[in-house]
């Protein structure tokens, strides 16, 4: 088979090397992709946003499966292109995509769905929504509804941070079109986890739990990221509960989406809540989770390829999900000053020293090469990945290999996986 994977982060990187081992692989191609992926199958010069661009790609190599890793090209509808050209892929259509593509949608098929779900109201007029909130009780959420690159989200503790941040997204626009409409929602609180399943449009088969870690400081201090590292399982919710919680979040929205005739086919992510009242949907992502999708796949006993070909073909229940008994740490290594300015081309070292241990995985992101040479070229650099017996000997295992590793301004934290022990 010849497969494309879409994408250039950690993700894509992991992604690849999966896929790799599949004895069905014939060509691989990643578009556009990293260092890493460089090495497990050909870069192609072609951007995630392009869909015109990808569809001639998989086209003109003769593509038989694409993979997709980010959001935005399923969003802007590189399935439903795709499918014109009777070439499969494995992520939703434009319309179930919008799950992640709009908070306000989402909330809305939510309500629909009956899946729990904290209370929430729209606004798009600047007036209206800080009315609102002046009788609301703090803390609020408050959201951009549209693509925002994980930064469109503010908890505000008191009204003044609530009227800023409205302001910021409906009247200075910060977020450009993805702010014009907000959504605001009561603060839940209580311990998080991603929860991800690989969907056929009908039936599913359940990765493990995991525990993403988005802030920049330890002790979940310091702006938002795009991931900092994430660890599987997250004990707050044990395997004895996945089937209970699924049932709760994932097979609602299925067939939500089934009886409009707009089947899900691909991964949906629920990023769960555990409240008082049990888990809350804070958000869905239609795609593996960066850095959740690293330690899930080096968990991943099974060919991911031939699990990807019984979803696209509607055959998910026909097959099951093999699991290592190991759990798995991802430390993240980001350039200096990220997620604001930070440099790059500084080269990177100590990459197969840090693989030494064959338990450990180092997933390119932020990499190229240039002159021959591993050199940074974004912010978050590195996904350091390892198994252990348990939590703590993978926690340890990582940031062995962590040490062996350097770059200028290199940054990481250091508690990634605590809040599991």
């Amino acid at each position: 088979m010849r497969v494309l994977i879409v994408g250039s982060g950690g993700r894509e990187h992991a992604l690849a090397w999966k896929i790799r081992q599949s004895p069905r692989v014939e060509r691989l191609f990643i578009a556009p992709g990293n260092g890493g992926t460089a090495l497990e199958g050909e870069n192609v010069a072609v951007d995630v946003d392009d869909i015109p661009g990808l569809v001639k790609l998989a086209r003109t190599k003769k593509v038989d499966l694409v993979i997709v890793g980010p959001e935005l090209p399923l969003v802007l509808g590189l399935t439903d292109a795709l499918e014109k050209e009777n070439i499969l892929c494995f992520g939703p259509g434009a319309y179930p995509a919008q799950l992640e593509g709009s908070k306000a949608f989402a909330k809305s098929l939510m309500s629909q769905a009956e899946v729990p779900t904290a209370g929430y109201r729209v606004f798009e007029d600047f007036n209206q929504a800080v009315k609102y909130v002046q009788g609301r009780d703090f803390p609020v959420v408050i959201k951009a509804d549209g693509l925002a690159a994980g930064k469109g989200v503010v908890v505000a503790d008191d009204f003044e941070q609530a009227r800023e941040a409205l302001d910021d997204m409906l009247v200075k626009q910060v977020f450009g079109k993805a702010g014009e409409r907000v959504v605001i929602e009561e603060a839940l609180s209580g311990e998080e986890a991603s929860f991800l399943a690989l969907c056929d449009g009908r039936n599913f088969l359940l990765l493990p739990s995991s525990q993403d870690h988005k802030r920049i400081g330890e002790n979940d201090t310091g702006p938002n990221t795009g991931g900092m590292g994430a660890y599987s399982p997250a004990p707050v919710l044990p395997a004895a509960k996945y089937q209970e919680t699924a049932d709760l979040v994932i097979r609602p929205m299925l067939q939500h989406l089934e009886q409009t005739d707009q089947p899900f086919k691909g991964v949906l992510y629920a990023g769960l809540i555990f409240s008082e009242d049990g888990p809350r949907v804070l958000e869905y992502n239609v795609r593996f989770g960066d850095p959740e999708c690293q330690p899930l796949l080096m968990r991943l006993d099974s060919d991911l390829l031939e699990v990807i070909m019984a979803c696209v073909h509607g055959r998910a229940a026909e097959r099951s999900l093999q699991i290592k008994d190991e759990a798995s740490v991802c430390v993240v290594l980001s350039a200096g000053g990220y997620p604001a300015r930070y440099t790059k081309g500084h080269e990177i070292t100590g990459i197969e020293e840090a693989e030494t241990d064959p338990l450990v995985r180092v997933f390119h992101a932020g990499t190229a090469y240039k002159d021959g040479r591993l050199v940074t070229s974004g912010g978050r650099v590195l996904g350091v990945t390892a198994l252990g017996t348990d939590l703590g000997d993978a926690i340890e295992r990582c940031y062995r290999a962590v040490e062996k590793i350097s770059f200028e301004g290199m940054y990481y934290r250091r508690d990634i996986g605590q809040k599991g022990l």
